[in-house]
């Protein structure tokens, strides 16, 4: 059984930083990729950025370009997601997803979620 774990969420003032985790486990995976998504009151859930397993090919929201970087852990089959400058519209609940093969559409296992709250 697959699951996802996130970690990291919490409360921070805007312009700071918060680093999210997200380990994967249940089997070995070949040709995947892992990924952030968002999802605010009242708004759908929205990408935010993911990463190529092999390779390390990312790719990330307009909106977040320049504050985001997403990296992995090989050995420990875990993704970051390190977050800068945060600013109240990044508060969200955080979504850690996989989808296997890395270039398929749908992301089929997803993390339970992490709150993230930017506010003075």
């Amino acid at each position: 059984q697959v699951q996802l774990v996130e970690s990291g969420g919490g409360l921070v003032q805007p312009g700071g930083s918060l680093r999210l985790s997200c380990a994967a486990s249940g089997r070995t995976f070949s040709n995947y990729a892992m990924g952030w998504f968002r999802q605010a009151p009242g708004k759908e859930r929205e990408f935010v950025a993911r990463i190529v397993w092999s390779g390390g090919s990312t790719s990330y929201a307009d909106s977040v370009k320049g504050r985001f970087t997403i990296s992995r852990d090989n050995v420990r089959s875990t993704v970051y997601l390190r977050m800068n400058s945060l600013a109240p519209e990044d508060t969200a609940i955080y979504y850690c997803a996989l989808k296997e093969p890395a270039y398929t559409i749908n992301w089929v296992y997803w993390g339970q979620g992490t709150q993230v709250t930017v506010s003075s």
